[in-house]
Order: structure tokens, then C-alpha cells, then sequence
């Protein structure tokens, strides 16, 4: 303050002497040497960033307008999709295996299963479950549905029994359709489903290609393909249906901590995660976008499939993910765009080198999940010019994107102008993933450089920040963190420890609960997982920690797939010191010949965890712990199990 008076009496005294001009150049003078002294940081970060920012500000507004446009329209998916329709009808929308699907063809096929449904009693409201592998008629089978007013849960394709059975009746299914190949599945469990649940089977029969002696197929389950291939399209109209705001889809959590929870998926919120994607992405419609992700996920089945429904883009859908074959596909559908999630980048980059690493015309990849250990190799390889890195829970409200390609970020929060996008990241427990609150019981930001976790401050009037969570209102609860910036606010609490550095890129760190603290530090499961990953030759490895008896904190455990038994046990012991401080390496070892993982291509760690490095649990899985003294892996036998317990053996 003593400052800016004496400024100010400085500023009075010119002006009396030299008059207002001479002032007000003093006065800007002033200003510059003060911002120059005390504020050169700030200065430097928003030059820096002021392009990022405004291009970022430019593709939201764009976002913002749809979004109004639709809410005044309060159209839905499938009207949304009509009107794509309406600009190239004969363009295709749809590229699967050898066949080509126009827009019009997708619609038509669309009010097909509108005509079916409706005759079968679906209307507004209805509950229609679709079990589908993936093809160009899943998405037209919802389109199908959701213009009747129903909401479809997307059941995942890899679930069976409890899980199978859970997922129908959490959503309260009154029809369920599934592709043949699953009708096992379905026959395992029906029992134990409602009476009243109607059952549909699909058979996949290439476009345009009729068998009506298909219906008489001799078991008890209709073939919706035979009915579909017999009724005539229902005439178009727009949706009965709950409008722009009104539930479309329940898209399943992947299941890595328990039994899937049904995340809804509003028209809104369709458009939200898609459109953003599309606009911060640097997508077009000219562009031809290769998905081999599942369609029963957001991903593929709402990002990537929204390229087509609502900007119009060619989507190429492969049945199912193949590393070698992911650039030659991308030759074959003549793709430019390209999808990737999880560890499907590091499975790509872990292939023999080809000629087809880069005669293909992918300038863009997009996606969640890529190690920053492997971004520069991965670009580098395969002649890619932009990764748009995104960053979003299917359930949340918060999703952001990295647009200019910054190894290793996930997106990132404006410096200059923080509160356009209200995002942050707040202190937590990262044991517990508890809020650290100040003296006013309101949360704190994270500073630059601290790791805390990601926020989306909720606003039910704006579909952007709106929370719709999962069909299980409690489960949802668990999700909102309130009294967050001020008394009665609130936002969606993600689990996810990020940390943002100076200029507010953003990066992952961990989740809240697989952060563990072991020598009185924090260990980052992420952190280990790339590191053993990089060190042995891109294996797949997951990290988690265990209870030693009498010891205090968890030790960590890395299970690791070695299908040829070819781990260089040494090599990785001796590498991993160099790489990882000494608390932070692994002190238990499991080699197994697989490893479970979700359909996003996450591994699963719950059932390893509670395992943990006991000999009489973990029967078929080799074990082995680290001789600090020898600084070797050694094998872990029942023998050596109880010396651990007791202390025999220090570790």
C-alpha cells in the first residue's frame, strides 16, 4: 500500500507541474516498472499461454452455442442425427470389416428398430439393454430406441454371470437385445433375471442382405434380424422423448474396484463430451476417424461414434483391437483421425517395426491413457502430428483436453483467465481422498507443482457443469464434494490425483486409494507401473500396495506377464534402481502368464491386492521378494512367507 500512495502523490505532483499528458505517461510508466518489479512472472506465464487460452476460449464458445442451439430445439440424439442426415445422405457414416454404411442407410436401419420396438410395446420411459459386439447396428440399435423415449444401458460384452446379472438389474431392463455370440451368456443367467424381461437376439448379417428363413430358428428367444429384415421403416419424427436434458443412455463404470456402476448419459452430456472432443481436438468433418475401442464405452460409443452422429465424420469400427494391425487398418479406411485409450499405444509401439508405420495419412490421434514415458517415442515413430489428449469420467462434468500437444499432459487450467472453465484441483488425503479444508471448512487450491485432486463445479443449470452420476443415487452421493470455494456450493469429486505445473498443463498422477505410503512416503502406483513397463520391454505390470504384519504402511507389489518366461529378473532389479528412488521399488514380485483388464484396457488390481504375496493364495503365479542386502529378487516360497511375517527376513 505504501507502495501505490506513493505512486499516487507522485502522479499528483507531475500533473500539477506538467499537466495531464506528462502524468498519464508517467502514470503508464509506473504501471510498467511496477508490473515489470513485482509481477514479471505473471507476465511471462500469459505470454506463454495467451495463445493456448484463447484458441481453447474460442473452441468453448463454439461448444457453448450448440449447446444453446439444442437446448432451444430441445432435440435429441436421434434428431440431432437426422439432421447430419439431411446434409449428405449418401456419404458414408459407417465403415465396418468390408461394408459401407451411409447416413441414410444408418437412419433407415435406425427406424427399422424404432418400427420393431414400438410393435413390441417399447415407449417413452422403457429401459431396452443392448448386449452387442461391436458393428455399425449397435449405435443404430440406441438411435433406434431412444426415439421411442427409451434409455439404453450399454452392457459390456466381457460380463457373465453376477456381473452380467447386475448390470440388467441395476438398470431395471424391461428388454435386453444381444448379438448370438452372447446368447450363452444370457442363457447362464436368465434365471436368475426378472420374469417380465423381454429377450431379442441379433444376428449380424451383412447390409442389405435379407434370410427370412431365419425366423423360424427353433429356440425361444425372437430374431430381431428376421424382424427388422420384415418391417418396413417407421415413418420419421421427431423423439418421444424427455428432450435434450432427458436420459439416453447408461454407460457401465469399468469394473477395476467391484461391480460396474450405470453412469447416465444425457443427450446433453452426449454432445458435451463429443462436440468438445470435435472442436478442441482440431477435428473436422471431412475426416475419417478410426475407432477400435468398444462401443459400449464413452470413448468409442459416445466420442468416437459422435463424430459421425452429429458433425457428420466417417467412422471406421473394428470388431476388436489389434496392435499389429492398428496403422494398417488406419491405411485400409483411409483414416485420418485415429483413437486410442488405455495402453493400446504402448501395445502399438511394442510391435516389429513396419513400413506401414508411416504410409498411413493419420495426422491426429486422440485418447486417454497414453504414459508420458512413451508420448515422444510413439509420435516419433509413427509420423504423428498432434495428440489431443483428453482427460474425463464417464459419470462427471469435467472434461478437458490437451490441444496443443504438450507431451505428456492431460489437458490443462488457465492461468490467465482460471475461472471461465471452473475446474480445479483441490488438496486431498491422497491415502483417504478426504478434501484438506482451511479454518472455514472450505476447500484449498492445490498449487502449482502439488498434486491434489480434479474438480467440476456443479451447476444444474448449465448442461456443461450439470451432475447426473448413476442410476444409483447413492453411488452418486459418494461423487459430490460440497462447501467447496464457498458455503453451499458443490462439485464432482473425480478420485483422480492430478498435478498442474506453472503454465497449467496438467498431468495424472494417480488414483486416491492406490497412492500408498511405504518408508513415510507417498508411492505412486502410475509412477512404478511405466517405469517396470519401460524397463521390461513393455510388459504389462500393475502396481499396488500390501499389508506386511508389524510393519507399518504397504509395502509395494508389482504383478507382471511374462508369458514366455523370459523376465530377466536381474536386469529388471538393477534397472529399477536406477530409475526409481529405493522406497518407491517394488519389494514384492508376481509373474503371471496373463492379466485381467477391462474393456478400456485398465488393468485390474482388487483381487491382486487382496492376494497379496501369500504362497498358499496365490497358487498358479510365481513370487518373489527383494533382498535389500543383495539388491536381487529372490523366490518367495511358503518358507520364506513366514520369516517375512515374523520379521526374519527384513524387507
Amino acid at each position: 500500500m505504501l507502495i501505490v500512495g506513493a505512486a499516487v502523490i507522485a502522479a499528483c505532483a507531475v500533473c500539477l507541474f506538467y499537466g495531464f499528458l506528462s502524468t498519464l505517461t508517467f502514470s503508464v510508466s509506473l504501471v510498467l516498472v511496477y508490473v515489470a518489479l513485482f509481477h514479471w512472472r505473471w507476465c511471462y506465464v500469459a505470454l506463454r499461454t495467451a495463445p493456448r487460452d484463447i484458441a481453447a476460449l474460442i473452441c468453448y464458445i463454439k461448444l457453448l452455442w450448440l449447446t444453446r442451439q439444442l437446448t432451444k430445439k430441445n432435440w435429441t440424439i436421434p434428431d440431432a442425427f437426422h439432421e447430419t442426415v439431411g446434409r449428405h445422405p449418401n456419404k458414408p457414416c459407417f465403415l465396418y470389416q468390408d461394408e459401407v454404411w451411409t447416413f441414410k442407410e444408418v437412419e433407415d436401419f435406425s427406424l427399422r428398430v424404432t418400427a420393431v420396438l414400438r410393435a413390441q410395446g417399447v415407449k417413452k420411459g422403457s429401459v431396452v439393454g443392448v448386449l452387442m459386439s461391436n458393428c455399425p447396428q449397435l449405435p443404430s440399435t440406441w438411435l433406434g430406441a431412444a426415439r421411442l423415449g427409451a434409455v439404453c444401458p450399454l452392457i459390456n460384452t466381457n460380463q457373465r454371470g453376477n456381473a452380467l446379472i447386475h448390470s440388467v438389474n441395476v438398470a431395471n431392463c424391461d428388454v435386453v437385445i444381444f448379438s448370438e455370440e452372447y446368447q450363452t451368456a444370457i442363457q447362464e443367467v436368465v434365471g436368475q433375471l426378472s420374469p417380465s424381461l423381454k429377450l431379442f437376439k441379433f444376428v449380424h448379417r451383412p447390409l442389405n442382405t435379407a434370410h427370412p428363413e431365419a425366423k423360424a430358428s427353433g429356440d425361444q428367444v425372437p430374431d430381431l434380424t428376421s424382424l427388422l429384415e420384415t418391417t418396413p421403416p417407421a415413418p420419421w419424427a421427431l423423439a418421444d422423448a424427455d428432450g435434450f436434458h432427458g436420459r439416453l443412455l447408461y454407460i457401465y463404470t469399468s469394473g477395476t474396484t467391484g461391480l460396474p456402476k450405470a453412469a447416465v448419459i444425457s443427450s446433453s452430456r452426449f454432445v458435451f463430451m463429443a462436440a468438445g472432443l470435435h472442436y478442441l481436438g482440431g477435428i473436422t468433418p471431412d475426416d475419417t476417424v478410426y475407432c477400435p475401442l468398444p462401443l459400449y464405452h464413452t470413448a468409442g460409443g459416445v466420442i468416437s461414434v459422435g463424430q459421425a452422429l452429429l458433425f457428420g465424420c466417417t467412422v471406421a469400427v473394428k470388431a476388436k483391437f489389434s496392435a499389429s494391425q492398428y496403422f494398417p487398418d488406419c491405411i485400409k479406411y483411409k483414416a485420418t483421425v485415429a483413437h486410442y485409450i488405455g495402453e493400446m499405444c504402448r501395445y502399438v509401439l511394442a510391435t516389429p517395426p513396419a513400413p506401414t508405420d508411416k504410409q498411413h495419412s493419420v495426422r491426429t490421434i486422440f485418447g486417454n491413457g497414453m504414459r508420458p514415458q512413451i508420448w515422444n517415442d510413439f509420435v516419433t515413430r509413427f509420423n504423428i502430428k498432434h495428440v489431443a489428449e483428453f482427460y474425463g469420467a464417464t459419470e462427471g462434468n469435467a472434461n478437458i483436453v490437451n490441444i496443443d500437444s504438450k507431451p505428456g499432459a492431460i489437458g490443462f487450467v488457465s492461468r490467465i483467465i482460471p475461472r471461465v472453465y471452473p475446474i480445479a484441483i483441490i488438496k486431498v488425503d491422497q491415502e483417504t481422498g478426504e478434501p484438506i479444508r482451511d479454518v472455514n471448512g472450505l476447500c484449498q487450491l492445490a498449487q502449482p507443482e502439488e498434486p491434489g485432486v480434479f474438480i467440476g463445479k456443479i451447476s444444474a443449470n448449465n448442461p456443461a457443469r450439470a451432475f447426473l452420476g448413476y442410476v444409483d443415487k447413492s453411488a452418486s452421493d459418494k461423487k459430490i464434494v460440497t462447501d467447496v470455494f464457498a458455503k453451499g456450493d458443490s462439485a464432482f469429486i473425480s478420485g483422480d490425483i492430478l498435478v498442474a505445473d506453472e503454465l497449467g498443463y496438467l498431468y495424472f498422477r494417480d488414483r486416491t486409494g492406490d497412492t500408498f505410503r511405504w518408508r513415510g512416503e507417498n508411492v505412486s502406483t502410475t509412477e512404478v507401473e511405466s517405469a517396470v513397463s519401460r524397463v521390461a520391454d513393455q510388459r504389462d505390470a500393475v502396481v499396488y500396495g500390501v499389508e506386511v504384519p508389524n510393519t507399518e504402511g504397504r509395502a509395494g507389489m508389482c504383478g507382471v506377464v511374462a508369458r514366455d518366461g523370459g523376465l530377466d529378473l536381474a536386469r529388471l532389479a538393477a534397472d529399477l534402481a536406477k530409475d526409481l528412488p529405493a522406497y518407491a521399488r517394488p519389494v514384492f514380485l508376481r509373474v503371471m502368464p496373463t492379466m485381467d483388464m477391462t474393456g478400456t484396457f485398465k488393468m485390474k488390481k482388487t483381487d491382486l491386492q487382496k492376494e497379496g504375496f501369500d504362497p498358499a493364495l496365490v497358487k498358479k503365479d510365481k513370487l518373489y521378494y527383494l533382498d535389500s542386502k543383495l539388491g536381487r529378487y529372490l523366490p518367495l516360497g511358503s518358507e520364506e512367507y513366514e520369516k517375512i511375517v515374523k520379521g526374519q527376513i527384513r524387507i
